[in-house]
Order: structure tokens, then sequence, then C-alpha cells
């Protein structure tokens, strides 16, 4: 495995970000197992010899036309929440370099920032982060950990529902996402009830997605 420095990276219509590599889940599905080739989520230089400053990050937005995208991601080869404070200096960066014409911000995110720093890091997302996407991948606990293997256990899946529950309070948009690898549709519907029932929308996307 080849180790790169990329930072931010084009995909689609969207930059991304790629603030780090480490991550407290060994999910099954995961794209950093490299089952599948022609995709940048395959490529070695998303895997980081180092993880970049936030002043590195910066500059590395400041290289780019950062206002001509649809959106910023904040993804890449490892849960980006591990940097949370990070990520919201940059924000506020951008806000204050560019205003009203940066684009919109999301955090693909497994929903464990509190987990993570021991800390309710929510109400520093208002007025800063557009879109949370959150990893839901299963319909209960056990299902769950087999899935995802979390560090925390089945204890992981809970914390990451009252993440979604209490980030919607904060955050104009928060998305529950499911891989689809043949999922069957009694499944996709259960996954769909209760994102429901967390006031929270349900996207099902392929394995090789955005």
């Amino acid at each position: 495995m080849e180790k790169g420095f990329t930072i931010t990276y084009e995909y689609g219509d969207n930059l991304y970000v790629n603030p780090t590599n480490r991550c407290n889940f060994n999910c099954e599905f995961c794209l950093r197992h490299g089952e599948k080739e022609g995709s940048i989520y395959t490529e070695d230089s998303l895997w980081l010899e180092r993880e970049p400053t936030r002043q590195e990050a910066l500059d590395s937005f400041l290289s780019r036309d950062v206002c001509s995208y649809r959106e910023i991601v904040f993804c890449g080869y490892g849960e980006p929440t591990y940097r949370i404070e990070d990520i919201l200096w940059l924000v506020d960066q951008l806000k204050e370099r560019f205003g009203g014409q940066l684009p919109p911000v999301r955090i693909n995110t497994n929903g464990h920032a509190n987990l993570i720093h021991g800390r309710d890091v929510i109400p520093e997302l208002k007025g800063r982060i557009d879109t949370l996407s959150i990893s839901l991948n299963a319909n209960n606990a056990a299902d769950y950990t087999a899935l995802c293997h979390p560090v925390q256990g089945e204890a992981a899946y809970q914390a990451m529902l009252d993440f979604a529950k209490e980030a919607k309070d904060y955050v104009p948009h928060v998305i529950f996402t499911v891989v689809d690898k043949g999922t069957a549709p009694e499944e996709i519907e259960e996954s769909r009830r209760i994102a429901e029932g967390l006031g929270v929308q349900l996207r099902v996307r392929s394995y090789i997605d955005s």
C-alpha cells in the first residue's frame, strides 16, 4: 500500500476533503479494502502518509475554485469527525473568505463524533454544516456490529441513532444512508421506518457512490 497526501479531490460536481484515515469502524463493505477498481475511492492516493495540518488543508482549498463546486464534502478514507475541531475551523475560514458564495457543506459520518470526543459536539455544527450524511447500514445493534465492527461494540448503534435525533435540531439536512448490496426490500423499508421515526431522511446508495 503506497501512501500519498491527497487532501482535497474532485468527484462529480463536488469537492471532497480527506482529513484523516482514522476510523473506529472496519466495515465489511468498506472501499478501503480495495475490492473494486476504477474509482478514486480504491486508489492508494487517499491513504495519507500523515494527517494534514489545518493550514495545509486550507491551502489545498484555496488552490481550487472553491465556489464552483455544487457541494463541499468532508469524507475521504476515514471517519472525518475525528478532526471535528479542524473541520469547523476550516468552515469558518472559508465562510469568512467566501461568505454566501460558499457551496453547502456536508459531512459524511458514522455518527459517532460524540463517542469519539467524549462530549456533545452537535451544537457546534449549527450555522456551519448544512448536511450530515450518517451511515445507518443496519436495522438493529447486532447486525450493525457484525457489519461495521465498531470499536465501541453494540452500544455504538444507539449512540448513532441518538446523534441523528439531536443533530436535526442544529443541522438543516440530516440523512441516513444504507448501502445497497442486494439488500432485501423489506430491510430497506425497515430502515426507512427507523429514519422517519427520528425525523430524518433515508438515502439508499449503491456500493460505489458519493
